[in-house]
């Protein structure tokens, strides 16, 4: 299923980006003001220096749990928003000690609301049910 945030929950989300200098992030303005590159500007682009992962740790640690259900060099091509949403579900429900814990759901939902979470397609993923193997999406 695609959501849309509305401008006030899409700022509120996203008011920074920060990112590596990718060719996906090679058009800032269409990013900041939307698809056309000229409504008002939602966010702000920042880009990391080269070979400095650490400016963005956070994400590199995202990148090693998606690298567990989709291993480094498998194409995404063939999977589905679903597949990459039931992803990221587990991804978001498992406890991560720095976070006191809680998930990354729990968090989001502290801080913004059940609601929002729910707008994204989000949901918590019981702990004993946790998948964060390739098996995960086998079909």
């Amino acid at each position: 299923m695609h959501h849309r945030l509305c401008g006030q929950d899409f700022w509120k989300l996203f008011p920074v980006f920060l990112t590596d200098n990718e060719s996906e992030f090679s058009n800032p303005k269409c990013i900041e003001n939307g698809p056309d590159g000229k409504g008002f500007q939602r966010t702000r682009i920042y880009y990391c220096n080269p070979s400095a992962p650490y400016q963005k740790a956070e994400t590199e640690v995202g990148r090693e749990f998606i690298w567990r259900v989709a291993p480094k060099g498998k194409s995404f091509d063939e999977l589905t928003q679903a597949d990459i949403g039931q992803m990221m579900n587990h991804i978001g429900s498992y406890r991560r000690k720095k976070l006191n814990g809680r998930s990354p759901y729990e968090a989001f939902c502290f801080y913004y609301g059940e609601e929002l979470a729910q707008k994204l397609g989000c949901h918590e993923i019981a702990a004993n049910d946790i998948n964060l193997t390739p098996g995960l999406l086998r079909k």
